[in-house]
């Protein structure tokens, strides 16, 4: 078996990326013996269609399992059709994300897990720069806060709210510390 992960970097320590379609690279593991490749996201800087390219790319290389924060309503079904299994991973590194899907602790997503161009990061005005993945203005940059409620449509039920919510509050817990890493980072070169 073969599994990718959604990366902010290029070994199995790299923080796994919230994004799917633009995140920097993507780290390609056999969970049995932990042997991984990581490459460069081909279609991090595309001007369309990142989420497409990026399923497309993922395909070819032979996946069975794709480990990411959130992947659109395209590339979800890109995916899919290719009977990818698509596990959401709300924080950790990419061994983490990994070590989850080995010990059976994610779910398979029965849908996307992001709204469409949710990955592009652009004009939202948060200010946070391009620091370690959080903020704007750089494609393949890691939203800094969540869609806004409802994530992807109108709840049809109760359940699908909360787990809405829940993927939600993930995100933000991840993103936090994403924050709080680099902060400290920052306090420590002074």
């Amino acid at each position: 078996m073969r599994v990718v992960v959604s990366a902010n970097g290029k070994d199995l320590d790299a923080p796994a990326s919230q994004v799917f379609g633009r995140c920097p690279a993507y780290v390609f593991v056999d969970p049995d013996t932990m042997a991984f490749e990581a490459v460069d996201n081909p279609a991090a800087n595309a001007p369309g269609g990142a989420g497409i390219q990026a399923a497309q790319f993922v395909v070819e290389r032979g996946v069975e399992a794709v480990i990411t924060g959130n992947v659109g309503p395209n590339a979800f079904n890109v995916l899919q059709a290719a009977g990818l299994a698509v596990y959401p991973f709300a924080g950790g590194t990419v061994r983490q994300a990994v070590e989850a899907l080995r010990q059976g602790q994610l779910v398979a997503a029965s849908g996307a897990t992001g709204p469409q161009h949710g990955g592009m990061g652009m004009g939202r005005g948060r200010g946070l720069g391009r620091s370690m993945g959080v903020g704007c203005g750089a494609a393949g940059a890691d939203p800094a806060t969540p869609p806004p409620w409802p994530l992807a449509t109108p709840a049809s039920s109760r359940e699908a709210e909360i787990e809405d919510l829940k993927r939600t509050a993930a995100n933000l817990r991840q993103q936090l510390a994403q924050v709080v890493e680099r902060l400290d980072h920052l306090e420590k070169e002074e």
